[in-house]
């Protein structure tokens, strides 16, 4: 594999942003995650998606550490400051689950909430489906998991070939377009920090090939069966969607419907957000995420 790492002084002096770095080797390759709060609590594992990093929760981690809860978020291979593949081809809907899957085995994660945004819930959802025993809650925000049986909505499709056919890829202007807030220059600075030039974005320009939009895509059989686990969900299952994204619209209500840990559950829509909602109202979600976890509290092993 040809890897790229990005230089650490590209991540000085973030705004906004001042957690200590840890890393964790994973076949070969080093990831990067955020690990803060008492060290035996409950875990909050927040998975990031597409063009972002750990970044995008830097509102969200204080208020968990402030309820007494110990927040991760790595970085996905190609993400953040983990290790970067060079050549697309390497990069494969599987091989982000499996990533998720060591990473879990590597820090021994259980009885975990995971809080799923964007690709985070493609990925994260998955793992779910995979290794149910691991996790105690699920908070879905901005996702879904799509098997391809249905057709893609035309914002995904639009914004499938925008980030094909741009030559110039700034993770900070995306994110900047899917939000409702203003986001500041230094913000967009932030989420450009990752990515010094095109060599580094192979990652980020491989995801929106990787979603199924087909029935026989090479993740629509995966997520099939990641589904049969969900449908028998009975453990509490929370949506907090933005009220304005186009990209996931209605899926909010689908997990509703189809999971039953979702019943009498406090679903909220968040006003005023967009598809990067942590960025739009990440200290609200971080207080919701907090009270899911207390209000659905099991003995957690120490």
């Amino acid at each position: 594999m040809d890897i790229l790492r990005t230089p650490d002084e590209r991540f000085l002096n973030l705004a906004g942003y001042f957690f200590a770095p840890h890393y964790v080797e994973l076949d070969g390759l080093r990831a990067h995650y955020v690990d803060e709060g008492p060290p035996n609590a409950p875990v909050v594992l927040m998975l990031h998606g597409e063009p972002t990093w750990s970044y995008l929760y830097r509102a969200m981690v204080p208020e968990l550490t402030r309820a007494n809860l110990r927040a991760i978020v790595p970085d996905l291979i190609g993400f953040g400051r983990s290790d970067k593949l060079v050549r697309r081809e390497e990069y494969s809907y599987e091989f982000h689950v499996a990533t998720i899957h060591r990473f879990i085995d590597a820090l021994d994660l259980r009885d975990v909430t995971l809080f799923a945004q964007d690709w985070g819930g493609l990925i994260g959802l998955r793992v779910v489906g995979e290794r149910p025993d691991r996790f105690a809650r699920v908070v879905a925000a901005n996702t879904f998991l799509p098997t391809g049986d249905r057709p893609p909505t035309d914002a995904f499709l639009r914004w499938r070939d925008y980030s094909q056919s741009t030559p110039a890829f700034r993770p900070g202007r995306i994110v900047r377009g899917g939000c409702q807030r203003l986001v500041s220059e230094s913000v967009m600075a932030a989420y450009d920090a990752p990515f010094p030039d095109e060599r580094y974005l192979a990652g980020a320009r491989a995801f929106p090939m990787l979603v199924p939009v087909g029935p026989d895509d090479p993740g629509s059989e995966p997520n099939r069966a990641a589904w049969e686990v969900l449908r028998l969900w009975e453990k509490p299952f929370l949506t907090l969607f933005a009220d304005s994204d186009p990209i996931t619209a209605g899926a909010d209500r689908y997990f509703q419907r189809h999971v039953p840990g979702a019943l009498g559950q406090p679903h909220k829509t968040i006003a005023a957000a967009g598809h990067f909602i942590q960025e739009d109202a990440g200290s609200e979600l971080g207080a919701l995420v907090a009270a899911f976890v207390q209000g659905n509290a099991t003995p957690h092993r120490t």
